[in-house]
């Protein structure tokens, strides 16, 4: 298979449009959420330390804990930058809510940061594979965390969070697949949406949060539906 270039410009809002549309044009799995969804939002964080810090505490937690954790520290220390976190230490930052290995992580990222061992301006100017190369350097960087924040902070068109759960539990979803996928198959898969497989990434989450969203809904409803029937207003 002949792998169009990649144009590692940062999406825009258009250019977004632009590949969902033409991603819909090449597989109509994912024309199909273009279709009942419309373009997935650009979902952009800012490029810097404090984005890094955040999605380090995603890591294998929900976006809501990791919300919480990171609401009690910028309460504590203030916005975390390299400075804040290498001040704050590691029992402070465990008393915010990171356990014992993410405060370790932050507080050493903050130590690189600090002495010029982590650049990201200089992660900025690298393409995708030396930038991810670079970040792992670092202890709590791990491969999803990288490709998140190459996704996420600078917005680059090709970059696939491999092994992100809800992106494994999309694509079983919307490809129907009768168990979630390998790593390497979700790879393969994600292979023919190149070089906007972050763009397929958005368009598999924005599903699978409208998924979770309806279901939520659902059991709202069924829920006060329950409720009205104790109380005799249904049958």
């Amino acid at each position: 298979m002949k792998i169009p270039r990649t144009d590692a410009r940062p999406l825009t809002p258009a250019r977004l449009r632009e590949a969902a549309h033409a991603l819909a044009a090449r597989d109509r799995d994912l024309a199909a959420i273009l279709e009942r969804h419309g373009p997935p939002p650009l979902w952009g964080r800012p490029h810097g330390f404090a984005s890094l810090v955040q999605i380090i505490l995603e890591q294998q937690v929900s976006l809501a804990s990791a919300r919480a954790i990171l609401k009690r520290l910028v309460e504590t220390i203030g916005e975390p930058t390299p400075a804040l976190l290498f001040e704050a230490g590691e029992e402070r930052l465990r008393a915010c809510g990171l356990t014992r290995q993410k405060a370790a992580y932050c507080h050493r990222l903050a130590a690189a940061a600090l002495d010029g061992r982590l650049d990201l301006d200089e992660v900025r100017r690298l393409d995708d594979e030396r930038a991810i190369e670079l970040l792992t350097q670092h202890d709590g960087v791990g491969p999803w965390t990288a490709q998140v924040y190459l996704l996420m902070s600078l917005r680059r068109p090709d970059v696939w969070p491999a092994g992100d759960l809800g992106l494994v539990n999309s694509m079983q979803v919307v490809k129907q697949l009768r168990r979630p996928p390998s790593r390497e198959r979700a790879l393969a898969i994600a292979a023919a949406w190149r070089p906007y497989r972050a763009v397929a990434a958005r368009m598999l989450w924005q599903a699978y949060l409208a998924r979770q969203a309806g279901e939520a809904a659902r059991r709202g409803r069924s829920t006060a539906k329950g409720s009205r029937a104790r109380q005799g207003v249904v049958p």
